[in-house]
């Protein structure tokens, strides 16, 4: 899984963008959380797609929790973490926290989605 690390707010506007043409996941971690890390192990150790595919952008909500209150607003979801939130075509289609993170249930909303 190529992570590609989400440092500036300006970033959330080309992933809204880039979601019209790939489903986009945004994983919100705490780096000293060990429930965040369990759900970053499950992602990591499933994940089954490229960066073609499904490019996923990492937070480090430690240190830039400015973008995470960014994030929070641009795609109108409430602040948890950890946290995934999956774009398609600009919208979430996607938000789930904590232990409910599953590579499955990402794979079963963009098989609905893409339907």
């Amino acid at each position: 899984m190529n992570w590609i690390p989400l440092t500036r707010a300006e970033q959330l506007n080309q992933i809204a963008e880039r979601s019209h043409q790939v489903p986009c996941l945004l994983f919100k971690h705490s780096t000293s959380c060990s429930i965040s890390s369990i759900a970053k192990f499950r992602l990591e150790s499933d994940w089954p797609f490229t960066e073609n595919e499904m490019p996923a952008y990492y937070l480090d909500l430690l240190a830039f929790r400015n973008i995470s209150n960014a994030i929070a607003e641009q795609f109108q979801v409430h602040h948890e973490s950890p946290q995934v939130i999956l774009v398609w075509k600009g919208e979430v289609v996607l938000d789930a926290s904590h232990l409910d993170i599953s590579v499955e249930e990402i794979k079963e909303v963009m098989s609905n989605a893409t339907a």
